[in-house]
């Protein structure tokens, strides 16, 4: 059986019986929840509709709030956005990929992060907050492969977060049916770890290199490689804040770095986590024991919203280098047969 033949059976095997798989009588089926995906600028012209007809039926038919943000001269993406409760998001999703079906985006388009698909597969590609991927990936990658096999769609996660945010993204793959069982088991996963969103940083599309040049993490018939640049298990991260605020007001958050990670943003002598200062004008002080039984250290960050989203950026960027770092020292020793040690020194 060729590729195309078993990708065409993967998905044709979703046929029978998958709306029945999306969870409808789930004491979580009527709670509300907000779902943002990316998507080109075609695919955003075709969402809409002639004078907004098909976005209007979507939100006649689901109850959803749905929306696309504005264009941006030389972005060729936007941000759909869909709130209303976890089975009108999910059906609101479903019928957006039937409509993308039936006006497909041309080969090749620079944003996915798989290829293309077979004729009559739709693809969606969710914007989710990096401390919730644990969440959706599950301990082994047991949740993510489950979501797979029962819904026989196809899911791809993006490893680097999305520049200027601390969002990644999850690409799936499938038809109708399936997308919809499958994006509510997303949701429904989401709002069961509502709170390690808190204080995410959400993604503006920007001039940028194509999502198809970023590491990723293919789930489909394997074990994920699943590498956080936090600690070890998503599971013991999360990132806590006060209730929003107005934008001259001080707020205070929190967020819990694996011990290991802690020196590479201290720096010698401190110089890196003091340029990391100076750049957000938000006030940095770091736990000098761990807080839980993680060995997690935690970092508290206070300052304006926006100094406490341009610290969290630069820690992010901080970490993702250091992550590369090590990856490339460790490939390098090991090619070379000697011990790998990973570890910066804190000074």
């Amino acid at each position: 059986m060729s590729e195309t033949e078993n990708a065409e059976y993967l998905y044709d095997n979703n046929v029978q019986g998958s709306d029945n798989a999306s969870g409808n009588n789930d004491d979580l089926s009527k709670s509300e929840l907000t779902l943002r995906a990316l998507v080109s600028t075609k695919e955003a012209g075709v969402i809409i509709g002639k004078g907004g007809k098909n976005v209007a039926d979507i939100r006649d038919q689901t109850g959803v709030k749905a929306g696309v943000s504005k264009a941006i001269p030389g972005v060729h993406e936007r941000v759909l956005s869909i709130s209303g409760t976890l089975d009108g998001v999910a059906k609101a999703y479903s019928m957006i990929g039937a409509t993308l079906i039936e006006s497909p985006s041309p080969l090749g388009y620079s944003f996915s992060l798989s290829p293309a698909p077979p004729a009559g597969i739709a693809t969606i590609r969710l914007l989710i907050s990096h401390l919730q991927m644990g969440t959706i990936i599950g301990r082994q990658g047991t949740k993510i492969k489950s979501i797979q096999e029962t819904y026989k769609v196809r899911m791809v996660a993006s490893k680097e977060i999305l520049p200027q945010s601390t969002e990644r993204v999850v690409e799936i793959q499938g038809r109708p049916d399936g997308l919809k069982s499958s994006i509510y088991e997303i949701g429904k996963s989401l709002l069961e770890d509502w709170e390690r969103a808190t204080g995410t940083i959400a993604y503006t599309p920007q001039p940028r290199q194509p999502l198809n040049n970023f590491n990723s993490n293919r789930f489909n018939n394997s074990t994920p490689n699943n590498t956080n640049i936090l600690s070890e298990s998503n599971s013991n991260t999360r990132l806590a804040s006060l209730p929003k605020s107005g934008s001259g007001e001080i707020v205070k958050e929190q967020l819990p770095i694996s011990a290991d990670m802690v020196g590479c943003i201290i720096g010698k002598g401190g110089n890196k986590i003091a340029e990391i200062r100076a750049a957000s004008g938000a006030k940095i002080s770091i736990a000098k024991e761990s807080h839980d039984s993680t060995g997690d250290r935690m970092f508290t960050i206070t300052g304006t919203r926006e100094a406490n989203q341009e610290a969290l950026k630069l820690l992010f960027h901080q970490l993702e280098n250091e992550k590369n770092r090590r990856t490339a020292a460790a490939q390098q020793q090991e090619s070379e047969g000697l011990p790998v040690n990973e570890n910066s020194d804190e000074a």
